[in-house]
């Protein structure tokens, strides 16, 4: 297994539980996926789709992640816990890009042709979101855990709920920012909001009843 430096790197920047360089080449399922995913994606665009597919396989029983050797993924990728990872074939994810445990970048449609997400640069996708169709993920995006994205999303911007809605938009630069839990909540927000309604409203009401 040929490990890229630049997803080594990325290793060794994003994931604070690393001991050192060793510990990560040797024991990152998150790596060990990403290494396996390049080889595979070589093998499938050199023809051998074959072969492709049984290393895709292996990875899958050794990682715990399924990467579609055709998907295209660009540089620095980190994945952080590979398992439950999901990448469809029409999937593209651009540069320095991070997702966690239990990401899906699925299709909804069972027709040939581009199904699946295209995700930016520096966009960070939380533990268990699913990116759903041939929708297009911004630059600078953050997801939010647990999330369900069925629409496209704007660049600099941040995605929550079910479906995911955008709550933040506008010159924030999300990066490798790790705290991807770390997010506006709006259905709290909006309960929030209605109990100061509910606050106000009974003031009128006790100052009409004097």
């Amino acid at each position: 297994m040929k490990i890229n430096r630049e997803d080594l790197e990325a290793v060794l920047k994003r994931d604070p539980a690393i001991i050192d360089e060793n510990d990560a080449v040797n024991y990152h399922a998150g790596l060990h996926a990403v290494a396996m995913y390049r080889e595979s994606h070589d093998l499938w665009n050199s023809g051998r789709q074959s072969e492709a597919r049984a290393l895709n396989y292996e990875s899958h029983k050794v990682t715990g992640a399924d990467i579609h050797p055709a998907a295209k993924i660009g540089r620095d990728f980190f994945i952080d816990h590979a398992t439950g990872v999901v990448i469809g074939e029409t999937t593209e994810i651009g540069d320095h890009v991070s997702i966690y445990q239990g990401v899906t970048l699925g299709g909804v449609s069972s027709t040939k042709g581009k199904r699946h997400p295209t995700v930016g640069d520096h966009v960070v996708i939380g533990a268990n979101a699913t990116v759903l169709g041939n929708i297009r993920i911004g630059n600078n995006v953050r997801v939010g855990a647990g999330s369900v994205v069925l629409d496209d999303v704007p660049d600099n911007s941040t995605v929550v709920g079910v479906p995911g809605k955008v709550v933040r938009q506008g010159g924030l630069k999300v990066g490798h920012d790790l705290e991807h839990s770390d997010i506006p909540d709006p259905v709290r927000d909006a309960l929030a909001a209605m109990e100061s309604e509910i606050a106000k409203l009974k003031e009128q009401i006790e100052l009409l009843r004097k």
